[in-house]
């Protein structure tokens, strides 16, 4: 009879030891762990949640100068400007108005694009058109480098008031002097021209 009194003593004393080691020990442990990973998934949220990287704006206007010597306004719908590249406002629904030294003027559209206002380049993208009254020019992609010719690229379309259309890769255009260079991508040496009057 004492061993089975001794054995049972043995096992309330384990389990008691057990009981005050899962109590102590194991359960707080399980607590700071979850704790931990509570506070670990906030911080991530918050890593992942991107700190203020844009400023959009509504209704925006530029101005600035095309060849140094041509004035010219910039609209746009909205715009944005990136913190990290301050300098270039990215823009919707832009509307560009040229005027030349001989008083005309060239308007050049797009669905989108953006402007460097530091050296005042002006890159239009999707849906692009550009007239000065006399030659319409339609494309993907009209580049306008300060100081250097329109580049208008991608599916380009030329018309003039002559009714002459002219289809190419790429046209570098001067809206002053209204002279053009064409040139296809594929084969430099070859030039699709289809002039109708």
């Amino acid at each position: 009879m004492k061993i089975k009194i001794k054995t049972l003593q043995i096992i309330l004393i384990s389990i008691s030891v057990i009981l005050l080691i899962i109590t102590y020990l194991y359960i707080p442990k399980i607590e700071r762990d979850k704790l931990k990973e509570k506070t670990t998934q906030k911080s991530e949220k918050l890593e992942d949640t991107p700190v203020e990287t844009e400023n959009y704006f509504t209704n925006v206007v530029y101005e600035g100068s095309y060849q140094v010597k041509n004035p010219f306004v910039i609209k746009a719908d909205k715009a944005k400007v990136l913190t990290d590249a301050p300098d270039l406002v990215y823009m919707d629904s832009m509307h560009v108005t040229i005027t030349l030294t001989s008083g005309e003027t060239v308007i050049i559209t797009s669905d989108s694009g953006r402007y460097d206002k530091v050296n005042y380049n002006i890159f239009f993208e999707n849906n692009c058109e550009a007239t000065d009254g006399n030659i319409v020019l339609k494309s993907d992609n009209i580049d306008l480098v300060a100081d250097e010719y329109a580049k208008i690229y991608n599916n380009v379309v030329l018309v003039d008031d002559s009714a002459s259309y002219i289809k190419a890769d790429l046209i570098k255009y001067d809206f002053e002097s209204k002279k053009y260079e064409i040139s296809m991508f594929e084969n430099k040496n070859k030039i699709k021209v289809k002039l109708i009057n």
